[in-house]
């Protein structure tokens, strides 16, 4: 195996394989830190001091939401242009700077003052989720074909090891305020978000400066770029629903992921609701960090042994299991548990959907193709923590809210079996 890890490198022009990959190490910190970690702590406990458990889950399940409605509703627009006029970096580069920018502001909102801080923490997101599609894109500029498994897994790997170092830092900081000159673990959170700003900012360096894209020979001006991108978006979304293989998995990918992102965002506000310590949760979160690195290469290899989807199909098997469990969890240590077993398959379900897709895409239309992926993705991060919401508000008791998400697994899984991989996408039609 370890032969195979090396020859699956020196196949790969290192230099750009490690520049696109560091985005992941610099964006993961925003994922883990602010988005699965620091944010739903502080929102429950210092925006919205004063709030009952069950609103201010309502009110971050809508956050969370919206966010993803916006930049859904942009994704496959903004993925058009980007391929028309070969301005995928400067798109990403746009997008980063706002999600850095609105992260670190975040520092400066006062306590109580949660309207703000749920503006700032929306527009971060569109930032984090925007500047993924061109990220995501670029890998076909890194990796060739047969080795798009292992580039997107080792991509989620370095991301999982960066989030991780950073989170543990901040980690460290809040328990230990004092060592870092601060006053209390407050000023210590808030100083989170800046050190993630930083962060993100100073390794997306490498990605703009070594990886490069193809130059596109396109006269067109700024304003005909933008027509000519609705155009094409307009004339994919047709493509698409002709394309058997790229429209089933995105079906199945839609309701699936759903399951994946709400995890991901919503899982320390339940460990709150239902009574559990935050520095307990945020160390459970941690740990899931540190699983997923090894488990993501793991799962990179499985995938080319068994296949892509065939790594997925388990990892969802398993989702299913922390669902289910988690309804019923009473102490702080099974939430622990589950934590690691999250860790051991959220990376690798996430990189083999994006190398799967790759893989049945044209190249030449990348960044709308990946633009119409983010959507999915997106779209369905508007209906998972909503839901979780809205039903843990009606009904009093987060318990019920959780159960719904094993619905999203068992429909994503059932499509996705039916997806034939060895099907050309751009040869069988519907």
């Amino acid at each position: 195996m370890q032969k195979n890890n090396l020859n699956s490198i020196f196949e790969l022009d290192l230099k750009k394989l490690i520049s696109w990959s560091l985005y992941d190490w610099a964006n993961s910190a925003f994922a883990t830190s602010v988005m699965a970690g620091f944010f739903p702590v502080f929102f429950k406990k210092y925006w919205s001091i004063g709030t009952e458990a069950t609103v201010s889950t309502f009110k971050l399940g809508t956050a969370n939401s919206l966010a993803s409605l916006t930049i859904a509703i942009l994704a496959p627009i903004l993925g058009a242009i980007a391929d028309k006029g070969g301005v995928k970096k400067k798109f990403l580069l746009c997008f980063a700077f706002l999600g850095i920018v609105m992260t670190g502001s975040l520092y400066f909102v006062g306590q109580g003052d949660w309207q703000l801080a749920i503006i700032f923490y929306i527009l971060s997101i569109i930032g984090f989720s925007g500047g993924n599609i061109f990220y995501d894109s670029l890998i076909l500029n890194v990796a060739p074909g047969k080795r798009l498994d292992f580039v997107s897994a080792f991509g989620f790997s370095l991301g999982y090891i960066g989030g991780g170092i950073l989170f543990a830092f901040n980690v460290v900081m809040i328990l230990s305020p004092q060592t870092f000159g601060l006053n209390d673990a407050q000023e210590a959170m808030r100083m989170s978000f800046l050190c993630v700003a930083t962060w993100w900012a100073i390794f997306s360096i490498p990605i703009f400066i070594f990886v490069d894209e193809p130059k596109i020979r396109n006269s067109l001006d700024e304003q005909n770029l933008v027509t000519a991108g609705f155009r094409q978006f307009f004339s994919t979304l047709k493509e698409i629903r002709k394309f058997k293989v790229v429209f089933l998995f995105l079906l199945g990918y839609w309701l699936y992921i759903d399951g994946v992102h709400t995890i991901i965002r919503m899982a320390v506000d339940y460990g709150m609701s239902l009574g559990f310590s935050s520095t307990n949760l945020i160390i459970a979160l941690l740990i899931t960090q540190f699983v997923g690195f090894p488990a993501t290469l793991a799962f990179g290899k499985l995938a080319e042994r068994l296949g892509a989807k065939t790594g997925i199909l388990i990892g969802i098997g398993i989702y299913l299991g922390v669902v289910s469990w988690g309804t019923i969890i009473e102490r702080e240590f099974e939430f622990y548990v589950l934590a690691i077993v999250i860790g051991l398959v959220q990376g690798g379900v996430q990189s083999l959907s994006r190398s799967f897709y790759a893989r049945i895409i044209p190249e030449d239309k990348s960044a709308q193709f990946f633009g119409f992926y983010n959507l999915i993705g997106k779209f369905a991060a508007v209906i998972g923590p909503s839901l979780v919401g809205w039903i843990s508000f009606l009904s009093g008791s987060p318990r019920y809210s959780i159960l719904s998400i094993s619905v999203l697994f068992i429909s994503g899984a059932i499509i996705l079996y039916f997806v034939n991989e060895e099907e050309k996408a751009l040869q069988r039609k519907i």
